[in-house]
């Protein structure tokens, strides 16, 4: 562990333990859900179990409301906050979306500068377009034989800082969904030095908190909030996250801006399985992830073996953009295969009935747990070898990056709620987006709300669309129009 903590409370679960025992007492229902323990639809109920379908409960007295938490959803949470070294923590059960914009709504309001990496997730663009602060957006490095984005360099948040002396924060992605993190310390120090809070997406770094061999985690760096994806990597039920908050940060107002868009029927499933992974974090956190770091490595060398894939690692710590790098990822190069990332992980999942997480234009992502088996880290090595002698092919003409410069012009709420029309996007150059268009996963936008549409983003999209990359975020569900904004 980290951090020095109370660990005779933390093998405590209590909303847990008040739920089963909620559950002993026979309580007749005569309150939400309608299913009334299963028995309203017995189809579903003999599909996922009993004990699932009698867990989905409603807010009462002895399990607390987790709008107004008093009792065992609130000691449940201070628990949390002490597993990660945070002042307070906030069950989320819409995800670690809701955790994202609850940090930029909770420190942003109207016309509020905000310092940000343009590839985030789509979540903190459209905090922004809901709450309208204004982004001011930090290019990140980008590794250009990989085509990936990388962190945030020192230099260009100390330019951002300069240039916006009145920003209100500044968010940071650490880690990237590829496992790249940045100088979170020296960022969190130059911030507030210049009375900037930090807030960190750490969708992808649930686990660094539980175990010194892994990257800093946000909290001990001293970030003000930070967005946990327990479901990701800690163990949760889909869903399910944690937000994180510190000394600076007022929780009550924290709470009520959750509130604002946090379901008030909260998922005591999706709240119990919170409190029951805390617990296995903090008593097995060590060993869970010494075995995910063997199986990631282990895997790692044997791709790198085959020849043609390139799974990287730590040899691409450069101390500045690639401050750090996380090596329970597991994100591997495909293009000297001549085949997309997309492409391979089409074929894995059709072909060989392996679902990996992410497949984008030149890299694969698996991620890596210790709930894998070592025959099925074996079965993707070997999967991959027949894949590249069946299928590669020559890579000339492969598109070479998946990051775009972005031209900004107008807010993303200005954009978002101005007057549009909707045209068909190869006749948009030169335009203004009024709407989105990502490939997900990940769910970094290609263009956002208020950037100027280009040539090389119109050959993106086509290209993406061409290799079979799942496009969001335009109203057109076929990606063929988009909306922009009206000229006048």
């Amino acid at each position: 562990m980290k951090k020095n903590i109370d660990l005779k409370r933390q093998k405590k679960t209590v909303l847990f333990d008040a739920l089963k025992e909620h559950l002993n007492n026979r309580v007749v229902r005569f309150d939400v859900p309608g299913h009334k323990g299963g028995r309203g639809n017995k189809e579903f109920r003999d599909f996922i179990g009993i004990h699932a379908m009698q867990m989905d409960v409603n807010s009462m007295k002895p399990l607390d409301n987790l709008c107004h938490p008093t009792s065992v959803i609130k000691e449940a949470q201070e628990i949390a906050a002490e597993a990660f070294g945070a002042k307070e923590a906030y069950f989320m059960v819409s995800g670690t979306t809701g955790a994202v914009q609850a940090m930029i709504m909770s420190t942003c309001r109207t016309g509020d500068k905000l310092i940000i990496p343009r590839n985030v997730h789509r979540s903190a663009i459209n905090a922004m377009v809901v709450c309208g602060a204004v982004p001011v957006y930090i290019n990140p490095g980008l590794n250009k034989k990989l085509g990936i984005s990388l962190g945030m360099s020192i230099k260009d948040v100390k330019k951002a800082i300069k240039e916006n002396p009145d920003a209100k924060a500044i968010l940071v992605n650490n880690p990237t969904y590829y496992g790249i993190c940045s100088d979170l310390k020296s960022i969190v120090k130059l911030a507030h030095e210049n009375g900037m809070y930090v807030l960190v997406d750490e969708a992808h770094g649930a686990h660094f908190s539980f175990d010194e061999n892994l990257p800093i985690s946000a909290m001990e760096a001293g970030a003000d909030m930070a967005a946990i994806s327990m479901h990701k990597t800690g163990g949760s039920l889909t869903q399910s996250s944690i937000l994180l908050s510190g000394e600076k940060i007022n929780a009550d107002y924290v709470r009520k801006i959750i509130n604002l868009t946090q379901t008030t029927s909260a998922s005591y499933l999706l709240m119990a399985s919170l409190d029951v992974a805390r617990k296995n974090l903090v008593i097995n956190g060590r060993e869970l992830f010494e075995k995910t770091v063997k199986f990631a490595e282990y895997a790692r060398s044997e791709i790198n073996k085959l020849g043609g894939y390139y799974a990287y690692g730590k040899e691409l710590i450069d101390g500045d953009a690639v401050f750090d790098f996380d090596t329970t990822k597991l994100s591997v190069y495909t293009k000297d295969i001549g085949l997309a990332g997309i492409e391979v992980y089409d074929i894995l999942r059709d072909e060989y009935g392996i679902q990996i997480e992410l497949g984008d234009l030149g890299n694969i992502l698996s991620i890596i747990t210790a709930g894998d088996r070592g025959l099925e880290i074996e079965r993707l090595i070997s999967s991959l070898a027949e894949i590249k002698r069946l299928y590669s092919k020559n890579s000339e003409g492969m598109f070479d990056h998946e990051y775009i410069n972005p031209k900004v012009v107008m807010t993303p709420q200005d954009a978002f709620y101005s007057e549009k029309e909707m045209i068909p996007i190869l006749d948009s150059v030169g335009r203004v987006s009024a709407e989105f268009v990502m490939a997900y996963p990940p769910g970094i936008p290609i263009l956002a709300p208020g950037e100027k549409i280009t040539d090389e983003i119109i050959r993106y999209i086509s290209y993406a669309k061409e290799k079979g990359c799942l496009l969001t975020g335009t109203e057109d569900m076929h990606v063929d129009k988009i909306n922009v904004v009206l000229k006048k």
